[in-house]
């Protein structure tokens, strides 16, 4: 297990970081937290080629009137066909305001793309992908500085469409999971503070003009203490456990609660601790079916107190394990951390003051790095729901588990887009694996996955991608 810090630096501050299916991280950031660089926001954008160690500057998006657009704070998820959807941004600073604007980000073509506008400007604002490949946002700064109540979805078909029912006051960037029965839960985890509003589950309705029904979940621990906490769908999605970490109203807690959505009544409940109470931090799904966690400060955005060591949380034993210190600290706000197709972490970013961010990027290596690795022979491009697909390994009687994991796209401890979904070992021979893939759209919406094979060591291959249509 190693910290590794890069022999050279991101080019931008890395607010917003997407894993695209080609392996390469978008970086991509905007006037990025300093109002001086606004005129030059059309340089916020970075492509990581991690195998050549080089970065590419795209161009960014432009407004309809050739103006670049700002993406700082704007909120993302990934769409059927791989493209990364980046909706709202900066239209002002201080007060700030929220743009509607809306692009996709290619990552074949390595261009951005205009789509049709939301109805409402959005700064800070959640996006998730549902089950359907619709794309659902809620809340964020409208063009007047306003919090906005009124959610909307993007149909890649016909464009927007906008509740026209007010939701709760849903606080910047919450924390959305979507659940295997197409609702939304809502975790406690937000950027600030929770206006309020407690966990819950949002059901959403047939019609636009309809109300999203709101279903409270009782039990989370120090509720009030959701600012800039981290959010998993623990693995595999199908167990439906929503794990929520840390996070803080000031000062930072270690408090870690679960949620098993099994009973009609859910309720969080308290699980091991973590050993160093953080907030700003990351949290990462990594192959081997644990959590790490990274990044972050006892306090706010106080370097002084962003020492701390990593931790990886294994669901089969309830507990948390300290491992390497990593070398940079202060990765605090505007901080990320990705998982790599290999299995390895990427950190970056750090930005507790304006004008000024960190710019070295490390890299952790779990333990199972260093480990032999069972190794995917071949597996299909693409596949569909309810299909049987077939992995060819040499070490398939040695395989416990086959999974997908969604890449990452985070900002500001947050990421809609991760979960790892189990794929059941139906029938195996000495060489080859037989697995069912989901025919719920709900526990692996559509899009781009990396497949792993994980040996009886609870060693993972490197990934594959595969297309779910």
């Amino acid at each position: 297990m190693t910290w590794q810090v890069l022999s050279y630096t991101c080019p931008i501050n890395p607010v917003h970081a997407a894993l695209g299916r080609t392996g390469k991280v978008l970086f991509f950031s905007g006037s990025g937290n300093d109002p001086s660089n606004v005129a030059n926001c059309a340089t916020g954008v970075a492509l990581w080629d991690v195998n050549s160690d080089t970065f590419s500057t795209p161009t960014a998006p432009l407004d309809s009137n050739g103006n670049p657009i700002d993406l700082f704070c704007t909120g993302h998820s990934f769409r059927p066909d791989g493209t990364l959807l980046v909706v709202g941004g900066t239209l002002q600073y201080d007060p700030f305001k929220g743009i509607q604007d809306c692009f996709v980000f290619d990552f074949l073509t390595e261009e951005w793309s205009p789509v049709g506008s939301m109805y409402r400007g959005r700064w800070y604002p959640t996006v998730l992908t549902l089950g359907n490949g619709q794309i659902f946002v809620l809340s964020g700064l409208d063009i007047n500085g306003n919090l906005d109540r009124n959610p909307e979805i993007f149909n890649g078909s016909s464009g927007w469409n906008i509740f026209s029912q007010e939701t709760s006051s849903f606080a910047y960037y919450a924390q959305l999971v979507l659940l295997s029965s197409g609702n939304l839960f809502y975790t406690g985890a937000q950027l600030g503070g929770n206006n309020g509003v407690s966990p819950r589950i949002l059901t959403l309705p047939s019609r636009f003009n309809q109300a999203i029904a709101e279903q409270s979940v009782s039990g989370l621990e120090y509720s009030d203490n959701g600012n800039q906490a981290a959010s998993v769908l623990l693995p595999p999605a199908q167990d439906q456990k929503v794990m929520i970490i840390g996070g803080g109203g000031g000062t930072a807690t270690d408090r870690v609660n679960v949620v098993t959505f099994d009973t009609t009544t859910p309720t969080y409940t308290a699980v091991s601790y973590l050993n160093s109470a953080r907030m700003h931090h990351n949290a990462v799904l990594l192959p081997d079916r644990t959590v790490f966690v990274c990044n972050g400060s006892k306090a706010e955005q106080d370097v002084s107190q962003s020492t701390l060591p990593a931790e990886i949380y294994n669901p089969a034993t309830n507990s948390w394990t300290q491992v390497e210190t990593p070398t940079v600290n202060g990765r605090v706000y505007h901080s990320v951390a990705v998982l790599l197709p290999d299995g390895r972490v990427v950190t970056a970013g750090g930005n507790p003051d304006r004008g000024s961010y960190e710019s070295r990027i490390e890299i952790y290596s779990p333990a199972y790095i260093f480990q032999t690795r069972p190794t995917i022979d071949s597996a299909p491009a693409t596949t569909n729901y309810n299909a049987t697909i077939t992995i060819q390994t040499s070490q398939a009687e040695n395989i416990k588990w086959v999974h997908l994991i969604r890449p990452m796209a985070p900002t500001h401890s947050l990421d809609t887009e991760q979960r790892l979904v189990n794929l059941p070992i139906s029938s195996s021979t000495s060489s080859s694996l037989s697995v069912q893939i989901t025919g719920n759209r709900n526990v692996a919406p559509a899009g781009y996955y990396m497949v792993f094979i994980v040996d009886n060591n609870n060693v993972p291959s490197v990934a594959n991608w595969i297309q779910l249509t």
